[in-house]
């Protein structure tokens, strides 16, 4: 992405090329405006007001661009972003209007990821101007972490390893002078037990470790946000196929979701005692790596045998969770790329919500709604959890009848959230398997933007 503190700006009066947003229904309206030959222009570009459609019009000595919208008074996030992969580098006013949602996705259009090319495209920044200058600061700040969300995800797991995402943290808790705690070695294995077994098999320099940020008047309301930060996941000595493990680098997405929003919320002085908790692991493969029939220890206290090497990920959660439960937050939000029956159900663009009370749920999927960021809930269907027991231990971390795999997940961290504490969990894909505008194909933020406006809206 250019500089993207430049690419939506105050409207003062400057030069800019005017945008002029039209539906297939005011679009003939609009045509009669217009004079003869700018009229053939459009009709020489076949435009007619679809949705993302544009034309370029000729106006004098200079153009305008004409784009279709579904509605030009309602505006999404992403009815400009793809004029803002393919209009040309320079300054751009709507006309009629205020640009409004459509300011985030015109900045999440020019996102790219070319760390590793050798040829990056220099193609120079589309600046949008507005009016609404009290907008631009929370704009930029929203589209500033899904991009960091995107660039974790899409960095090579051996470049994104447990150390990378402890450099991140430490980068971020400089920034907003925030505590930042990083539980390693011995000390892992002692006070986090599972999230040491998972990692253990893993090279030092993937070593694995628990990452906490706080930050915020401890006199604030308490707010824990854990993210799953599996760099890759290679099933363990339960392999996944081949195939499987080519977008296993996004396992540590729910990390990378974590990580930003905590960003978010240091970021806007949200008023609230912030604690962010991260198990970093590889799920890897060695002499040492933990085994099918294993019992782990948990930092709660509960034993867990292990029915499969590859549902690691609640595992690393469920010490997390713990330890977020044990200082009492009033609300605990985690993210996780948890499970392929979230995937199977509801797809890649639909992260799949659980919680305990309906009114977060509620608050939740309207957020997501408002923001352009949906989810969509899945039960906590209590009996459910029998299929977790386990003959040897008091539970097991994975079932065996294939029914309901994203709701039986959800059912095992539920048992390592402290009783009482309102809890939200977000089963994400972290990924986008298909381009769309504003949205290219890769790391994506998904319930990023929903757990923010939902946390901004309870507690300012």
């Amino acid at each position: 992405m250019s500089d993207k503190n430049s690419l939506i700006q105050p409207d003062r009066g400057q030069k800019a090329t005017a945008i002029h947003l039209v539906s297939k229904d005011t679009f003939p309206a609009f045509a009669k405006g217009l004079n003869a030959a700018q009229r053939a222009a459009l009709a020489a570009q076949k435009f007619e007001g679809d949705g993302y459609a544009y034309a370029i019009v000729p106006d004098g000595d200079h153009w305008f661009v004409v784009s279709g919208v579904a509605n030009p008074d309602d505006l999404s996030s992403w009815c400009m972003a793809k004029l803002a992969e393919v209009l040309p580098a320079g300054t751009y006013r709507r006309e009629g209007g205020e640009p409004g949602k459509a300011m985030f996705g015109w900045l999440s259009g020019q996102y790219s990821f070319d760390r590793y090319r050798s040829d990056p495209k220099e193609e120079g920044p589309r600046i949008l101007l507005t009016k609404s200058v009290k907008a631009i600061d929370a704009v930029l700040a929203e589209a500033a972490a899904t991009e960091l969300v995107r660039d974790l995800v899409n960095t090579p797991a051996e470049d994104m390893g447990p150390a990378e995402l402890e450099t991140t943290a430490h980068q971020i808790a400089k920034q907003y002078r925030a505590e930042i705690h990083v539980t390693k070695g011995d000390a892992l294995e002692r006070e986090f037990p599972m999230v040491h077994m998972v990692g253990r098999a893993a090279s030092r320099s993937h070593a694995p470790r628990m990452i906490e940020i706080e930050c915020g008047d401890p006199k604030h309301p308490r707010v824990a946000i854990v993210g799953k930060g599996v760099c890759f996941d290679s099933g363990g000595l339960d392999i996944k196929p081949s195939a499987g493990m080519l977008l296993m680098k996004k396992d540590m997405g729910g990390a990378a979701h974590a990580i930003a929003l905590a960003q978010l919320i240091m970021g806007a002085g949200l008023p609230v005692r912030l604690h962010m908790l991260v198990p970093a692991v590889e799920n890897a493969v060695a002499g040492n790596a933990f085994r099918p029939g294993d019992v782990l220890r948990s930092r709660a206290g509960i034993s867990v045998e292990i029915g499969n090497t590859d549902a690691e990920g609640r595992l690393v959660l469920g010490d997390a969770l713990a330890k977020a439960s044990e200082s009492s937050p009033e609300l605990i939000i985690d993210f996780a790329t948890l499970t392929g029956a979230a995937r199977g159900a509801l797809g890649p663009d639909l992260p799949a919500l659980m919680t305990r009370q309906d009114a977060t749920a509620e608050a939740l999927l309207a957020a997501g709604i408002e923001n352009d960021d949906p989810a969509w809930r899945l039960p906590l269907h209590k009996p459910y959890a029998e299929w977790l027991k386990s003959d040897i231990a008091d539970i097991n971390n994975s079932h065996t009848n294939g029914f309901a795999g994203a709701s039986v997940a959800g059912l095992f961290l539920d048992r390592f959230v402290g009783e009482g504490i309102d809890w939200a969990h977000f089963d994400t894909f972290a990924w986008r398997p298909v381009s769309k505008p504003g949205r290219p194909k890769g790391g994506e933020a998904l319930g990023l933007r929903a757990s923010w406006a939902m946390l901004q809206g309870r507690y300012t």
